[in-house]
């Protein structure tokens, strides 16, 4: 009835027709060939091959078998035939039956006619399926059983996936099924055909229930291989034959069934299976092929473990595959949209939703599987509410809870796998029982005999088709025979439920909900901190599904009435929630999400100033808006959820039903519906997909066109200058790139609105409601009216938004958070009132989160100006830490360099500029000027930041003004800028002129304001106030005082004060100053008229009249003579200060302006005076000689000296030593150095400050700070300045005296002999003595401290020099080599560092005792002082502070008498200062305490909100960068002491100062440790200890029990039981803070009798040996607690036998007694008996050597 299919013989011989010189065997094979309508069509191929000796070919052709002859060679060749059956059942064994008996009914000639045979095949009727078993004859004695598979939908394989598996193994296999559902190209390699065959069948069989639906060839042959190189995917077999022209293809998986291997070209990626799948997959594989692989290792294996028959192996590893899918696509059933039930059903599969319920967004293997045409069939033939059902469906729907419980135990996946395999073999044998064949097949001899056969002969076509015809008649009159399907409602299973990936649960923790959840109640209750602070965890939390369907819950509950009205803030927070979710959604495709999301953003809107603005104008910026699949799917659930309710109507009180539920019931009631009942439906369906596309039209509109749709959007790519409305080019592009014009719109409103945006999105949403009402089934006349209708819609919604663009434009700024308001110190006013900047990072890397945790920078807050200090206070621009205030400032006075800086920083806010400010105090401020900031305000601001920094006169810093300054705020609003400043100079100098009092104004060339207010101190100099013209060189001209009143006060001076504590001089008259001291306190300079630098007292030699200093001054710089400074009092050597000579030589200074006498006379006077003036400080020292190696004390007066050259030395530069004659320093050794520059300390420290404060962050951080340190060379200068120091240390020491000549003598010399005082010392190391060494050597030898530190307009040129600095850092670098030398802790050198450059206090300021004097800054401090809280001497406020805080105070200050230290000086040895490093971003630089107070009272005040969250954490973060570390994890020491007040305070006892609870406590432990040792001797132990400590505890006026508390903390190594050894800590020490009980540590443990004390009795103890503690403790009894005493073992020497001694224990054996020596006694012992005793002695001994 049908022709052969053409081409038919190209596949009988694949490799092509050819003849063979012998005769081959018959061969029998199967070809698929696939036609147009996808059906397969099996040709059975039955090969023998015929004898010829004529060499012309014939060929016969028969309707349905065809044999065909091929063209023949020479004489005796063979030439194939092939017989041909063609059928589209597979049933390959029959064929081969059948194709046989014909074949063997020719050879053997049997009686029966090959027509009838051939009749009788082509007449079976074989049914497709039903389980049904025909027995068929073909009338040759023949007979066969066909068994037809009981389901159709299940492929049959027979045992052909079992023999895939034995050719390629189990990876090779799940390699080539991967890549044939991800739809690669696939060649089969054999050299045999029916390999080939049923190696493909096997592939398909696997893939079931998804079927291959590309090019499928099992055969294929030879001359079609161009066929190959096809660009759609395949599965093609080919012959081995063939192999080498298979090499060259490119994209192609060769599978070689004979070798066993799979070749995959380097361009070709494989997607696998998503891991654990493919893991489970292969084991259980292996368990099915291999299954002895599980016991290879067992010890006893069982008997029998062979795999199971090839047949059922094949049905089993089937069912793993089947097993695979149920997971793979476990819940598909839930992602289908039934968008039609009538007239037929449509159904979409949502894979976006799928993959997202999955949480498989990114498994690549299956977003390409269900993107393939397979899983397209698999939908249409499977999405059917209402069909048959098979083995997959009840797998998928029903197994699903078994399947998840079997993951884990690959033998219950076994277990299922059996079953599977069982219904599936069930299905293809139905009845296994019955195996009835009877075929004939070809007898031997007439194989043999073949040479003289006949050729195949020709059928007789009318034969056969009257047999077909017969058939035919018969086939009329039978009954149906096929099974009717039975159809179902397919069962859906259990609904997805969100998976884990990697055991992780991928965003549905309920803790992440709940954030979501307050994230939203927050903002709608405006608490917008709160929000702020979650919006991070939401906007992470977003990335998860069910987070987002949270989200979109929420917004809804929170819309009324379909609008919800928002303040700005709330409305940003919105937005950026969608705008984040859209993001995710986007990426991975997931769009059921977003479904809500539309309906949700066109609801809220914000009110602003009576204009409104929609959500869903910020929300358009997303690609997901012009994704044609994304608006499909979301269209097709929202109809799907239309014809649900549509149903439901009718079925009341359905409500849970599935909408494929619903469908499947409508689709088994459709039949017996009436014909108008059935119309009806479809109207109603078609009518509510069409309102639909409507609802979509207006939907796509509100998204996709722009909020100003005035301009072309096309062109466009920057946003609007208002922040909310946002432009998106990009979208539109795409839009307008992706679509072609549908149809002609044609619209009214066209004149109006021509815009490109408009037609773009009218195209877009034309593309949109083709594409769904074509798939939906709408008619054409509907399509046209949504056509015509949707430029209309479009252009509605422009004219609205034109409206909301206009009002959004007048829309004010977003509001800004609340400035914060800084804490002032006493005194300190705003100059300017703070103005909008952000604080952005700088190059420390703690606070920009680089280093963990979250960015305290950039922040947002103001600076503000004040009389003191720059501030800066704001919040993180981060909200994890938006609660966190940031401080930074820095004193005015600091400031050293100002800079210009352009920011580019992701802040929301535009800005203009931005300012870089540094300060000496290591503080650098990188502020950028918000918006709302104008730029001449910036300008204003600073302008008074530099009349700040350098005042006119050094009476215009801080200290000065401090408390006075009349109001001078500036207002932001000021248009002339200097207005203000000139009314304040106007109103102060009115004040001074008022409070001058009775001081003595002259007329001058320079009158600087006074603003000191005089009446606050009214001291003793009211008589002899001092006024100076400042072009007048001496003082006296303007005295009215007594030089005895001005001397009165001078002695008060430090220096003074020092001189007598050496004993360098009194200031007794010279009548009865003694004869013997080589020295005397000088008052030639009283009135600074000798030399203006240096102090007003002065120490001389004896012999050196007033007269001659007054000359001899001027061969020095600055006139700064010789002068003695300090005297070691063990050698009595003595250290000089001086300047260096002049250079032009002693001559060259007579042609000084200082001087009006001329002529050369003077000068050689001079420099003779000079060399007596050296002579007379040498006279002055006593000589040393050198006797028994010791250096004595030889004499004190010069009328005894023995003078020795090397005993003095000069240190000086080199070129300044050469001005001097050299006879005048021949008793001097001159040692020229070379110390640092002031130019050079200058550049060093700005390297230094650029090193330790970068301005910006550097790759690697560690490696450029180091770097730069070391190119700053700032650890180079105190090298040298140490390695001076401490040379000039070991000369005095030695006895020699040393004269430090540098320079002006004011920087360097200062530095060393300052250094050399404290390291030589210890009075200079306390609190008192670093006090006066600062006022004497620093202040009143005139360091110009002013002018290094640029302190007024004056000396800004001259830069900021850090002398001072310098020496502190020195200070710190011996403080860390000898903590124990100093009453100050390292806090109180830092304080020093910050307060002598902030101009906080007046100690600091000026360069001289004169020039504090003429301004009447030295001698206030006597004065009383109205203002107590206003401090003007740092040294009164450090002791001030000192009284209430141990701040200042070093706990391990233990000073060694008369200790001379010796710093290693080496670069190595040296250290970075923290002091230039730390910062405290809590509340800046904690050297200022009045503002700690303030803050911490502030904090206490302001009541905490109560907060809604959990409860709160005891633990407290500290960050290094943030929080002060000494106010936050404060030492043990300060925080016992603090418990200690904090006690007192509860129990209402007035507090005792720290000092004297700590001087308790010292004096407490020393007694202990007396007490102790005493103890030690007398042997007995414990009880004293105990009542010591209560002793001190009820001291009178002590508070009792409270010492007690700090005891146990501060002296745990004094309480130890034992008192150690000299130079030998006592073990026991370590253990005593452990309280453990004995039982722990017995080692060995007896009894003994010790022999007491003198004069005691022999007494039995419990003696216990404790090896731990390395001890030998002994009690009374065995069951006694109390330990009795102790002996350590440390301190035994040895252990002896002893000898028995008076009052011994009787009748003991003489071997029993023994001796145990220690450093103080000896104890005698004597155990039970001899052996007892060996094995005493034998423990100790070996304590003693294990130890």
């Amino acid at each position: 009835d049908s022709p052969f299919p053409q081409g038919i013989e190209l596949f009988c011989q694949p490799s092509g027709w050819q003849l063979v010189p012998e005769r081959q065997p018959a061969s029998f094979f199967v070809a698929v060939l696939t036609d147009i309508n996808s059906d397969r069509h099996y040709c059975a191929c039955f090969t023998f091959w015929e004898g010829l000796d004529n060499p012309q070919a014939e060929a016969s052709e028969v309707d349905e078998a065809d044999e065909v002859l091929a063209v023949v060679q020479p004489a005796q060749v063979f030439a194939p035939k092939s017989l041909v059956l063609v059928s589209r059942l597979d049933h390959t064994e029959v064929f081969r039956n059948c194709l046989g008996l014909i074949y063997t009914v020719h050879v053997d000639g049997l009686t029966v006619p090959l027509e009838t045979v051939v009749g009788n095949l082509l007449t079976c009727i074989i049914p497709i399926a039903g389980g049904s078993q025909r027995t068929i004859t073909l009338g040759a004695g023949d007979r066969q059983v066909i068994q037809t598979p009981i389901d159709d939908s299940l492929p049959v394989s027979g045992s052909t996936v079992a023999q895939l598996f034995r050719q390629l193994g189990i990876v090779n296999v799940l390699y080539l099924f991967c890549a044939a559902l991800t739809e690669h190209k696939i060649l089969f390699l054999s050299s045999s055909y029916q390999r080939l065959t049923d190696a493909c069948r096997g592939l398909l069989a696997i893939m079931f229930p998804l079927k291959y639906s590309f090019t499928y060839v099992p055969i294929l042959p030879g001359k079609l291989l161009e066929v190959l190189s096809t660009p759609t995917p395949f599965i093609i077999g080919v012959n081995s034959f063939f192999r080498s022209e298979t090499q060259e293809l490119l994209d192609v998986i060769i599978a070689d069934l004979d070798g066993g291997t799979v070749t995959t070209p380097e361009c070709v990626h494989i997607s696998l299976l998503p891991e654990p799948l493919l893991q489970q997959t292969q084991t259980v594989l292996s368990m099915v092929l291999d299954p002895e692989l599980e016991i290879a290792d067992h010890a006893f294996p069982p008997l029998s473990t062979q795999p199971s028959a090839l047949k059922i192996q094949d049905k089993e590893i089937r069912g793993v595959f089947l097993w695979l899918f149920a997971r793979l696509f476990q819940g598909y059933r839930w992602c289908l949209h039934i968008i039609r039930i009538h007239p037929e059903p449509v159904i979409r599969f949502h894979k976006a939703a799928f993959l997202g319920q999955r949480s498989l967004t990114e498994e690549d293997f299956l977003m390409k599987v269900l993107d393939g045409m397979a899983f397209a069939g698999f939908v249409s033939e499977r999405g059917p509410p209402y069909r048959a059902t098979d083995l997959f469906d009840d797998l998928v729907a029903n197994h699903v809870e078994r399947i998840r419980q079997e993951e884990a135990c690959p033998h219950k996946v076994m277990n299922h796998v059996k079953e599977l395999a069982e219904q599936l073999f069930r299905n293809e044998n139905p009845y296994p029982a019955v195996a009835m064949h009877k075929v004939q097949r070809p007898s031997e001899r007439s194989q043999n005999m073949a040479q003289k056969q006949s050729p195949f002969p020709a059928l007789d076509d009318v034969a056969v088709q009257l047999f077909i015809d017969h058939a035919a008649s018969k086939l009329k009159t039978a009954p149906p025979v096929v099974k009717a399907e039975v159809k179902g409602m397919v069962p859906s299973g259990p609904p997805l439920v969100v998976k884990k990936v990697n055991g992780n649960v991928m965003a549905n923790s309920a803790r992440r909900l709940e954030v979501v959840r307050n994230c939203i109640t927050y903002l709608f209750e405006n608490k917008m901190l709160e929000a702020k602070k979650l919006m991070p965890a939401v906007l992470r939390a977003l990335k998860g599904r069910a987070a987002r369907v949270c989200l979109t819950q929420e917004l809804n509950q929170h819309v009324l009435q379909n609008r919800a009205v928002l303040d700005d803030q709330q409305f940003d927070c919105i937005v950026r929630m969608m705008n984040c979710t859209l993001q995710v959604s986007l990426q991975i495709l997931e769009h059921h999400w977003n479904q809500y999301s539309t309906k949700k953003t066109h609801s809220f809107f914000k009110m602003g100033a009576g204009t409104t603005q929609f959500a869903y104008s910020c929300v358009q910026e997303h690609m997901v808006w012009t994704t044609m699949q994304f608006w499909e799917a979301m269209f097709y659930s929202d109809v799907q959820n239309h014809i649900r309710a549509l149903y439901l109507e009718t079925d009341e009180g359905e409500q849970e039903i599935s909408a494929l539920d619903l469908a499947s019931e409508q689709s088994r009631l459709w039949p017996t519906l009436s014909k108008e009942m059935q119309t009806e439906r479809v109207q109603k369906e078609e009518s509510t997909v069409f309102s639909q596309a409507i609802h979509y039209a207006n939907r796509m509109s509100y998204l996709l066109l722009p909020l100003d749709t005035s301009k072309n959007r096309l062109l466009r790519t920057t946003g609007l200058a208002d922040v909310e409305s946002v432009s998106n080019s990009y979208v539109t592009n795409s839009i307008a790139g992706s679509m072609a014009e549908s149809y002609d719109t044609e619209s009214g409103f066209e004149e109006a609105e021509s815009s490109d945006v408009a037609n773009s999105v009218v195209r877009f949403i034309n593309r949109f409601v083709d594409k769904v009402c074509n798939e939906s089934g709408v008619t054409n006349e509907h399509l046209k009216a949504l056509h015509t209708m949707i430029p209309d819609i479009v252009q509605m919604h422009i004219e609205t938004l034109d409206a909301v663009h206009r009002e959004s434009k007048r829309m004010p700024p977003t509001q800004k958070s609340k400035l914060l308001r800084p804490t002032l110190l006493p005194g300190e006013e705003l100059v300017m009132d703070g103005m909008r900047v952000h604080l952005i990072p700088d190059g420390r890397e703690e606070a920009t989160g680089l280093m963990g945790g979250p960015p305290l920078l950039p922040a947002e807050g103001a600076i503000f100006l004040t009389t003191y200090r720059l501030i800066f206070k704001g919040t993180p621009h981060d909200p994890l830490v938006g609660e966190k205030v940031v401080t930074r400032s820095f004193p005015i006075a600091s400031l050293t360099k100002e800079k210009r800086i352009s920011v580019n920083l992701a802040i929301d806010h535009y800005i203009q500029e931005g300012l870089q400010l540094r300060s000496c105090t290591f503080q650098l401020m990188k502020i950028a000027f918000d918006e709302e900031v104008a730029s001449d305000l910036a300008e204003v601001f600073k302008k008074h930041m530099h009349k700040l920094r350098y005042p006119q006169h050094v009476q215009g810093t801080f200290a000065f003004t401090v408390g006075q300054c009349s109001k001078m705020v500036v207002e932001h609003k000021t248009k002339d800028k200097n207005q203000s400043l000139k009314t304040l100079s106007k109103n102060l100098v009115k004040t001074a002129k008022r409070t001058i009092g009775r001081q003595h104004v002259t007329k001058k060339k320079y009158s600087p304001p006074t603003w000191e207010n005089r009446s606050s101190f009214q001291s003793e100099l009211d008589e002899d106030v001092i006024s100076a013209d400042q072009s007048s060189l001496t003082l006296s001209s303007t005295m009215r005082s007594s030089d005895r009143q001005t001397m009165s006060n001078v002695v008060e001076r430090a220096c003074c004060r020092d001189y007598q504590r050496l004993g360098l001089g009194t200031l007794s008259s010279s009548l009865t100053r003694s004869k013997n001291e080589p020295f005397r306190i000088s008052t030639v300079n009283r009135m600074y008229t000798v030399c203006r630098s240096y102090p007003g007292l002065l120490i001389v030699p004896q012999s050196i009249p007033d007269t001659t200093i007054q000359r001899i001054c001027r061969c020095y710089r600055q006139n700064r003579f010789p002068v003695v400074c300090w005297r070691n009092p063990r050698t009595k050597a003595v250290l000089l200060r001086s300047a260096g000579l002049h250079a032009k030589g002693v001559v060259g200074f007579f042609k000084s302006p200082n001087t009006p006498s001329t002529g050369p006379s003077q000068a050689d006077s001079t420099s003779l005076e000079q060399e007596k003036y050296l002579q007379a400080i040498i006279s002055s020292m006593p000589s040393y000689s050198e006797s028994s190696g010791r250096n004595t004390l030889s004499g004190f007066t010069s009328t005894h000296m023995r003078l020795e050259r090397d005993h003095q030395y000069l240190l000086g530069r080199c070129r300044c030593l050469q001005g001097g004659k050299q006879d005048s320093f021949q008793q001097w050794e001159v040692v020229p150095i070379e110390v640092c520059d002031v130019r050079q300390v200058k550049n060093s420290f700005k390297k230094l400050m650029k090193a330790c404060v970068p301005t910006s962050l550097t790759p690697e951080h560690n490696v450029s700070f180091l770097r730069c340190l070391e190119e700053s060379e700032w650890m180079v200068l105190l090298h040298k300045v140490l390695q001076v120091s401490v040379l000039v240390v070991a000369l005095l020491d030695s006895g020699s005296s040393v004269m430090v000549s540098l320079e002006d003598g004011w920087d360097v010399t200062t530095q060393v002999v300052s250094l050399v005082q404290l390291l030589s010392d210890p009075y200079y190391r306390t609190f008192d003595g670093f006090r006066l060494l600062v006022e004497k050597e620093w202040l009143s030898f005139g360091h110009r401290f002013s002018h290094r530190g640029a302190q007024t307009l004056g000396s800004q040129s001259s830069g900021f020099t850090p002398v001072f600095l310098q020496f502190l850092d020195c200070v710190h670098q011996i403080h860390l080599q000898f903590p124990m030398e100093f009453e100050f802790s390292q806090y109180y050198l830092k304080f020093l560092a910050y307060h002598y450059v902030s101009n906080r206090f007046r100690t600091f300021l000026l360069d001289s005792d004169y020039e504090r004097i003429e301004l009447g800054v030295l001698y206030e401090e006597k004065g009383e002082r109205k203002s107590p809280q206003v401090c003007k001497s740092v040294w009164d406020y450090i002791d001030r502070l000192n009284k209430k805080t141990p701040v200042f105070y070093n706990y391990m200050f233990s000073p060694e008498d008369e200790e001379v230290l010796r710093p290693y000086t080496f670069n190595s040895n040296l250290k970075v200062w923290d002091f230039y490093m730390e910062e405290t971003l809590s509340e800046g630089p904690s050297y200022d305490w009045e503002l700690r107070g303030r803050q911490e009272r502030v904090a206490e005040e302001t009541p905490e909100k109560a907060d809604s969250g959990g409860p709160k954490s005891q633990r407290h973060i500290v960050w290094p960068c943030y929080d002060s570390l000494s106010k936050a994890v404060p030492d043990a020491i300060t925080k016992l002491l603090q418990d200690l007040q904090s006690l007192e305070a509860e129990l209402g006892l007035t507090s005792e100062k720290w000092k004297d609870t700590w001087d308790k406590i010292k004096t407490a432990q020393r007694t202990e440790a007396k007490l102790e040792s005493k103890v030690r001797s007398t042997g007995s132990f414990g009880p004293e200890i105990q009542s010591t400590i209560c002793k001190i505890c009820s001291q009178p006026g002590g508070n009792t029990a409270l010492y007690c508390l700090l005891i146990p903390y501060c002296v745990t190594i004094a309480t130890a039981t034992s008192t150690p050894v000299a130079g030998r800590p006592s073990t026991s020490t370590l253990y005593s803070q452990f309280q453990s009980t004995e039982s722990e540590n017995r080692s060995f443990e007896g009894i003994l009798f010790k022999k007491g004390a003198m004069l005691k009795p022999w007494k039995p103890r419990w003696f216990v040996l404790d090896k731990t503690k390395h001890q030998l403790r002994y009690y009374e009894s065995r069951q006694d607690k109390e330990c009795k005493g102790v002996i350590d073992l440390a301190d035994v020497e040895s252990v002896l036998a002893g000898t028995s001694a008076m009052g011994a224990p009787k009748n003991i054996e003489e071997k029993a007694f023994f001796d145990l020596k220690t450093t103080k006694r000896v104890y005698n012992f004597c155990a039970q008996d001899s052996l007892n005793a060996q094995l005493w002695m034998d423990s100790v001994q070996s304590c003693l050597s294990d130890a």
